[in-house]
């Protein structure tokens, strides 16, 4: 019914470029050509996703997770965090243009394969506090959470909180963001991930603190693997 209805509406209002303007020609609000233009992720770190500059051929561990591996098994993003995505991320979450969170949710299951066998049991959103929560009206995460798991049929659990409102991540270094994040975290459903293959929903992975932190607090817990999916990977 979904999908007859999204097809119905573009044959009614042809699809239109969020990025150039132009009429997209297919049932998505983004042209071949800006699609192409998005800062895709090529050769990257199995573990943590960071970008690598070298030659496909295996899978190559960054240096960063070789000295110090993270409490996260692996990480999934479809971009490089950069022009023209990130003003697309930053109208999701803080214009709330919800459309241009479902085209980037929508254009990240294009480039992922799941196998049965490495589905997550469980999808987990890192939370917002909710002061900034109710400032932005809703949790991106969570946004994100809910439309892969509709897609792949895999329950979202609102199993982690944050407890302390610590100032934002952006302007901190690797060290700052670390300490900023000490204690910011507790989790809400002990029960909900012991023994589970837990996925956490963010949507830009920049130094792994964030996600270091609550797959920490999961891995505690009892969860059996905890992996990271993200929209995009900073450099």
């Amino acid at each position: 019914m979904v999908n007859w209805l999204h097809a119905l509406s573009y044959q009614l209002l042809p699809g239109r470029c969020q990025l150039c303007a132009a009429p997209s020609r297919r049932q998505r609000d983004l042209c071949t050509g800006c699609e192409a233009d998005l800062p895709w992720l090529g050769v990257h770190c199995p573990r943590c996703a960071l970008p690598l500059e070298r030659p496909a051929g295996g899978e190559v561990l960054c240096g960063q997770c070789l000295r110090r591996p993270p409490a996260f098994a692996g990480c999934r993003a479809a971009w490089q965090y950069g022009y023209p995505l990130d003003q697309m991320i930053n109208g999701f979450k803080h214009r709330r243009r919800h459309d241009l969170g479902a085209l980037l949710a929508e254009l990240w299951l294009q480039r992922q394969a799941l196998a049965d066998s490495g589905r997550p049991e469980l999808l987990v959103p890192v939370p917002l506090h909710w002061r900034r929560q109710l400032w932005r009206g809703f949790n991106q995460a969570e946004r994100l959470a809910q439309h892969w798991g509709r897609h792949w049929g895999i329950p979202v659990a609102d199993a982690l909180r944050r407890v302390k409102p610590t100032p934002a991540q952006q302007q901190l270094d690797a060290a700052g963001r670390r300490r900023n994040l000490r204690g910011a975290f507790a989790l809400r459903q002990p029960q909900a991930v012991r023994g589970r293959h837990i996925a956490l929903v963010d949507d830009v992975v920049t130094t792994g603190a964030t996600a270091q932190a609550l797959a920490d607090i999961l891995g505690r817990a009892g969860a059996r693997r905890v992996e990271v999916w993200c929209l995009a990977r900073t450099p």
